[in-house]
């Protein structure tokens, strides 16, 4: 209590404590950083291997089984997931909350190294971290204007080279992902008749070129005052260099003369551009997209800012003298600042009402003054700890403190009132003001206290849900505390100053003003509950019936009217994103095609080809539509004019899901919580097993319930992943061992002869100009225009001849997996589930389980 002493006598000391506390709270506003959510730690390792062009059986061999053997027992892994896709693979290791995940990434690299004999065409894996910061915080897209006829795609290198390096130089900005272009590679295309003539092999070619392909330190040599290094460097990294690379040698016996077998003997060598993996249309023009992810901790406001620059320095200079144009579709900042500004109207607000409430009631305005500055005190107070803390400024921290300007004034009315009690009473302000505060003092630490201990739980929880909701337990607890703080040294020294001239009768006591109505309600409720309590008093059996009584009411009406559970709220980004799976097999120009149909069905909702505006009970135009076509699935994505109107969208996009039979499609408006399309809102259901055809027969029995008690046209969204059906075709080709011998072929020279000609088998890879580029053999374009052409493909033999793969293998057709996904090793089939938004995931996943 000397605390309240030293206060109402060194009132000069508590203001400038206070300016103090404001001051510092002012610049650790300035140092806190600013994103859309909390940055959850996710203890997740991402194992990703490339290997182009390989089949998802032959990677799930090759790869995934054998990565996987030697990941399994690492100490604190909590699962392990794989998916095996055409050309690629993915493991993931999840590991209990709390794990070192710098330890066990060293783990990982270790284990990894165990594994050996990865296919030659295959690249190292890499490791990745994988978290909810790295999520882009803002998407480009770059598209031609008028009279560019180049092929969109082959802009990649210009995007590699100049884009990227421009906006990855933007403080706070980690990675920059490119989307829809296409790589230069040196092309080496065989001509099989030259190959036959000189009796090489696609195989002898291959190891040439990679043996031609070397740069190797040899050491150094030390001559008088210098030190030189030498280095072998025969790497092909020009046109001319993979031309003049000798295939054969002889020499003639009888002349002495060398003859000699270059690859521009028997290839055609030049620069060129890969087949893009996937197209992209903005607003129905050709596009490529890319989008920027920021830093850890860095402050998205600021970086917003630093990219704005960037892509104005790009559109002034590089964009237009390569005749495109930059345009961003998506900035993060758009929410966080009109989520910022609704919070800051809820201060002002919820803060001016409460000032109205307490003049209301204290019929005093110097009153009314002493308790309002615990609000911005508190409030402003409570950056410095979060700044300390390391904490940011988002959605979930803007929530605390809006809740906190109504609790932080709640100890500053209890010691306001019992001070403003003995003044009525006579006393001195002074006195009243020590007195006052001393004898509430206990009361109100226990209330700010136990307001603390309820938020313990999140502060150490380190579970997701703990780090996600961590930034509004250290507002409001924070803020509460301040206020405790201000409520016992402000406010006593405030009181005995300010309250001394207040209105006061002839004996020294002060009087309330006198309202009508008000005064007349309250008198009533307070003799109402004055003479319960006197009844409770008198009666302990009645005391003991009305608590039972209440006690019952209230357990019967929350078990009765608790609201079903949900996870997390979607908020209204303005960002309607979906996915088109098409049926196994389809390929990249089916896609687009079934993408470009989807488009037209979208392009009266343009607001660029109808007008912004929308008549009554229609949805709202679209500002910015924009599709990703690839070979096994196509996203789409929306923002509409309205933003708060972006959730309507997904009905009308919704109805066009299905207009190509056997496709799955869903549409959502993505989640400020959410990572994939199903948002925070999505349920899967795992079917797991040893059997892939057992698994899939299982999972379309499932899909089938799924659909008969949450029917698509209510507005429930059904994906598989990967599919229902084992039906990617595939032309099989099956080497007949006793041909081969015959014609002294080997299956490697067979598979790598189809490879080439078919196509396309990676050589090598090599520097050009500081890119790293492939060094691919290939065979003549569309050499294969249909199934039946593998069978016509040349094999060149080592004695010159060339054969078909029919005469030296069977050729047939079959159907095999898009992709095969492992859960702990087991193979799976995995139903995603989003009920509509008037169902609870808690009632969707009651009705899923009863089925």
């Amino acid at each position: 209590m000397n605390i309240i002493k030293t206060s109402i006598e060194r009132p000069i000391a508590v203001i400038s404590a206070v300016l103090m506390v404001v001051m510092f709270g002012l610049v650790a506003l300035e140092t806190i950083p600013i994103q859309l959510t909390p940055d959850v730690n996710r203890p997740v390792i991402t194992i990703s291997t490339q290997w182009p062009g390989a089949a998802p059986a032959e990677v799930e061999r090759e790869i995934t089984n054998r990565q996987e053997d030697v990941l399994t027992g690492i100490p604190g892994m909590q699962s392990i997931t794989s998916a095996s896709r055409r050309g690629s693979a993915r493991v993931t290791l999840e590991f209990d909350v709390g794990t070192n995940m710098d330890k066990s990434l060293l783990l990982v690299a270790n284990r990894l190294d165990r594994v050996s004999g990865y296919p030659e065409e295959a690249d190292e894996p890499t490791l990745s971290l994988a978290g909810a910061e790295d999520q882009p915080i803002a998407w480009f897209i770059i598209t031609r204007n008028d009279g560019n006829e180049r092929p969109i795609h082959e802009y990649g290198t210009f995007l590699n080279d100049v884009v990227k390096e421009r906006v990855e130089r933007v403080p706070g900005i980690s990675e920059v992902s490119i989307f829809g272009g296409s790589e230069r590679e040196i092309q080496v295309i065989v001509r099989p008749e030259q190959l036959a003539r000189y009796g090489m092999t696609i195989s002898q070619m291959t190891n040439a070129l990679r043996s031609a392909n070397i740069a190797i330190s040899a050491g150094k040599v030390d001559e008088g005052k210098r030190s030189y290094t030498v280095r072998t460097e025969g790497e092909l990294n020009t046109v001319q260099a993979v031309r003049d690379v000798v295939l054969r040698t002889a020499r003639d016996t009888e002349t002495g003369r060398i003859g000699r077998v270059t690859v521009g003997d028997v290839a055609e060598v030049l620069f060129d551009y890969k087949e893009p993996g996937s197209k992209i249309r903005q607003l129905g023009e050709p596009a490529i997209a890319f989008n920027a992810k920021r830093e850890t901790g860095a402050n998205v406001i600021e970086t917003m800012a630093g990219i704005r620059q960037a892509v104005a320095d790009l559109n002034a200079g590089p964009m237009p003298r390569e005749n495109l144009t930059l345009t961003q579709v998506y900035d993060e900042t758009v929410y966080i600042e009109s989520a910022v500004e609704l919070v800051r109207q809820n201060i002002y607000v919820g803060g001016s009402l409460a000032a109205f409430l307490l003049l209301l009631f204290l019929r005093s305005w110097r009153a009314t003054l002493i308790v309002s500055i615990a609000i911005p005190v508190s409030v402003v107070g409570s950056f410095v700890a979060m700044a300390a803390l390391g904490r940011s400024l988002n959605v979930i921290s803007l929530a605390g403190l809006a809740f906190a300007v109504g609790m932080v004034v709640d100890a500053a009315i209890v010691v306001l009132e019992n001070i403003f009690r003995l003044r009525e009473q006579g006393k001195s302000p002074a006195q009243a003001a020590y007195e006052g505060a001393s004898q509430v003092w206990g009361a109100v630490l226990v209330s700010a206290l136990t307001t603390v201990m309820v938020f313990i739980p999140i502060l150490v929880m380190q579970l997701q849900v703990g780090q996600l909701f961590r930034d509004i337990a250290v507002a409001i607890s924070v803020s509460v505390l301040l206020s405790l703080l201000v409520s016992v040294t402000v406010l006593p020294a405030l009181a005995s100053r300010l309250l001394v001239n207040s209105k006061s009768t002839s004996d020294g006591s002060i009087k309330r003003l006198f309202i009508p109505g008000v005064d007349h309600f309250a008198g009533a409720f307070v003799a109402l509950i004055t003479g319960y309590a006197k009844l409770m008093i008198r009666s302990k059996i009645l005391s003991f019936l009305c608590v039972a009584a209440i006690t019952a009411i209230t357990g019967f009406s929350a078990w009765k009217y608790l609201p079903e559970l949900e996870y997390l709220p979607n908020g209204n980004r303005n960002l309607v994103f979906g996915i088109i799976v098409p049926p196994p097999g389809y390929n990249l120009d089916t896609t687009t095609s079934i993408a470009e149909s989807f488009e037209e069905g979208v392009r009266p909702l343009w607001a660029s080809e109808t007008g912004p505006e929308s008549e009554p009970g229609e949805p709202p135009k679209i500002a910015r539509f924009f599709f990703v076509a690839t070979p096994t699935r196509t996203f789409i994505g929306a923002a509409a004019v309205d933003p708060q109107r972006a959730g309507e969208l997904r009905r009308p996009l919704n109805n066009l899901m299905f207009r190509e039979p056997g496709t799955f499609g869903v549409v959502n408006q993505t989640s400020i919580f959410g990572r994939g399309l199903g948002s925070s809102r999505q349920i899967d259901l795992d079917i797991t097993g040893p059997d892939l055809e057992t698994i899939l027969g299982t999972a379309g029995r499932a899909a089938g319930l799924i659909f008969g008690v949450l029917p698509r046209n209510e507005g429930n969204s059904f994906r598989p992943l990967p599919g229902l059906e084992l039906g990617a075709p595939e032309v099989r080709v099956t080497p007949n061992r006793t041909k081969l011998a015959d014609a002294g072929v080997s299956a490697r020279e067979l598979g790598q002869s189809i490879d080439a000609f078919n196509d396309g088998l990676r050589v090598a890879e090599v520097t050009v100009g500081g890119d790293r580029i492939d060094l691919m053999l290939k065979g003549e374009e569309d050499q294969v225009t249909s199934t039946q052409g593998i069978s016509s493909l040349p094999v060149v033999t080592g004695d010159g001849q060339i054969l078909p793969v029919s005469s030296l293998a069977d050729v047939s057709l079959t159907a095999g997996p898009t992709e095969l996904r492992h859960k702990e090793r087991n193979r799976t089939v995995t139903l995603l589930v989003t009920p509509r938004d008037d169902l609870s995931l808690e009632r969707a996943l009651n009705i899923i389980q009863s089925s």
